[in-house]
């Protein structure tokens, strides 16, 4: 190992050897970070909504927000990891997650299912949006692999959004 990099190693030692411009790192870190925030407050929702549903559409929407939560965690491992494949930190903390999260918790005693559904689908929306100015970020630095799992993010969050706007379109 040559002296730059063991002093690098030394200063850094989370970094990871990358192509990308040191900006390109921190933005598409910070970026990734943000959206993992967000990811696990819609997670979490997502769960609390699955776990207090109730009414007569209780076991298909119950069924549905289970598929849902399990499909938004699954991103989150992706997530921290894209981030560290170039050289960023990831979040450690939920105390770090709700600093940065845009997506809104909802600590109510009730919720409706209807209102559930439709706050959820907002929420997916609003998802999209972040997804889509990330994609323009690191498609800007040249950021491929992360341009090319945000594209896959994106499907999954309309799939999201679509089956919840089918479900509550007559309460529009």
């Amino acid at each position: 190992m040559d002296r730059h990099n063991v002093e690098l190693n030394r200063e850094r030692p989370l970094a990871t050897p990358t192509d990308l411009a040191s900006d390109a790192v921190r933005d598409i870190g910070a970026g990734l970070n943000g959206l993992l925030a967000d990811v696990f407050a819609l997670y979490l929702k997502t769960k609390n909504f699955h776990w207090h549903m109730s009414g007569p559409h209780f076991r298909d929407y119950h069924l549905l927000l289970d598929e849902h939560g399990s499909q938004i965690f699954e991103m989150t491992d992706e997530i921290a990891e894209r981030g560290r494949k170039l050289g960023a930190t990831s979040l450690r903390s939920i105390g770090h997650i709700s600093r940065l999260q845009r997506i809104l918790d909802n600590d109510s005693d009730f919720v409706s299912p209807e209102d559930m559904l439709s706050e959820l689908r907002d929420d997916n929306k609003q998802l999209v949006a972040i997804l889509r100015q990330l994609h323009e970020m690191t498609s800007s630095y040249n950021d491929h692999a992360t341009t090319s799992v945000i594209e896959n993010w994106i499907d999954e969050a309309e799939r999201r959004s679509w089956f919840l706007f089918e479900m509550t379109r007559r309460s529009l």
